[in-house]
């Protein structure tokens, strides 16, 4: 993982060479995890705001940095539009907006509005995922490179999963809903290198035909080093596996996930933690293996969790999770053993959370839907460092670059920072 970070630092646009960018959602390996240390630990919603800017709708994707441009998509949904927006990393100003019309009203949640899944770049190109209105890449200036539709993607709670850049490929966990792929596209010019087929479920809609049971992932896969190369996990119904990313060969498979999955894998010093949604499993493995791994390397299960929608972090052998319910949790990832609980209590009166946590350097960043970021200590002992309130409703996690935070509430974009505003 150290190395696939390293990567996209070290290719960073001119003007912020030094800075870790942050490339799409979770950061540079997808894992949630910052490499730098000095961010903010003190805000309001007039204390360390380098600039904030007014967004003309909600939206729940996050948002993504690249040297001197931060991209967010934003649907506007009674005009049937789904854009991507890129502003200017110093000042917020829009620098532009490439928008794609799609007037079929797909069903999704009404607390997951069009346009969930976040952007990803490697600086020279920015892809984003519309669901049935396409795979969408353009050029750091906004200008369309190509466009790959990929026919619908309909489930009663809409889609979630945001697309990732591994060396050329762009690869997206296409699904829920009865269609559910995952595919990987030539970077440079849209052409399909391999696809995997699941199984998929129904829609989740009442109508003739349909199963009634809910089925599905939402997961956005990650890359990890693997002891014979790299490999791509994805968390699916009732497992997880690994595929080689650049083919897309079966590696292996652990089973013991239920059959709703929300949150994306995580992953340090060989282990792999899945967690299920809706009340389902977690489970801890150790990464590497042939075929179906679950009796030799499964690590622990832990059955009936707690609801989780945002993805956690994993530091230095410990699990961190803010869970739906506004209650984190420290689990240890060897053996699954929770070393703490605690609810985490802000100013604002909703201390449910969607979004995923955030690690740099020896602290965790962890936000509510009030708009309340909890500062924790990444120890196996609870400490809470502060908490800071925005007074805005938030479901999206948080992006981290250059000594800067960046939020997106249903509001507004904001940029926190210690800096003198410009």
């Amino acid at each position: 993982m150290k190395l696939l970070r390293a990567f996209f630092i070290c290719i960073a646009c001119t003007g912020l060479a030094l800075a870790d960018n942050w490339p799409g959602w979770r950061g540079p390996d997808g894992t949630g995890i910052s490499s730098e240390k000095n961010f903010p630990t003190q805000w309001s919603a007039k204390q360390n705001v380098l600039w904030r800017v007014s967004l003309p709708e909600r939206g729940n994707s996050s948002p993504v940095v690249w040297g001197n441009k931060v991209f967010i998509t934003q649907a506007r949904e009674e005009k049937g539009l789904r854009n991507l927006i890129c502003f200017d990393r110093a000042t917020g100003k829009k620098l532009w907006v490439q928008s794609v019309v799609y007037g079929i009203r797909e069903p999704t949640h009404r607390t997951n509005p069009y346009c969930s899944a976040s952007p990803v770049t490697d600086g020279r190109y920015v892809v984003v995922s519309h669901a049935s209105a396409g795979l969408i890449c353009y050029d750091m200036a906004g200008k369309e490179m190509w466009r790959k539709d990929l026919g619908e993607q309909r489930h009663i709670w809409g889609n979630a999963a945001s697309p990732v850049v591994y060396k050329d490929l762009v690869v997206l966990n296409f699904g829920p809903g009865p269609r559910t792929f995952l595919i990987a596209l030539r970077l440079k010019d849209g052409v399909k290198v391999w696809q995997h087929d699941e199984l998929g479920g129904d829609s989740g809609e009442k109508k003739e035909g349909a199963s009634g049971k809910w089925v599905g992932s939402w997961t956005t896969p990650i890359i990890i080093e693997g002891r014979g190369g790299d490999e791509l996990l994805m968390s699916y119904p009732n497992r997880v596996v690994a595929f080689e990313p650049l083919t897309g060969r079966f590696v292996w498979t652990c089973r013991g996930l239920n059959p709703l999955v929300y949150t994306s894998p995580i992953y340090d010093d060989g282990i792999v933690v899945a967690m299920g949604g809706f009340r389902g499993t977690a489970m801890g493995v150790r990464a590497g293996g042939k075929g179906d791994v679950t009796a030799t390397h499964r690590l622990w299960t832990r059955p009936r969790e707690k609801q989780r929608i945002g993805s956690g972090v994993l530091v230095n052998g410990h699990v961190y999770i803010l869970n739906e319910d506004g209650v984190a949790q420290c689990i240890e990832a060897k053996a699954g053993k929770e070393i703490w609980e605690e609810r985490l209590r802000g100013p604002g009166g909703n201390g449910k959370s969607w979004s995923s946590m955030v690690a740099a350097g020896d602290k965790l960043y962890a936000i509510n839907q009030s708009g309340d970021t909890f500062v924790l200590r990444a120890s196996p002992r609870y400490q809470l460092l502060g908490v800071n309130a925005l007074g805005e409703m938030t479901q999206s996690s948080m992006a981290f670059s250059n000594g800067e935070i960046f939020i997106r509430t249903y509001q507004s974009l904001w940029c926190i920072s210690e800096k003198k505003s410009r």
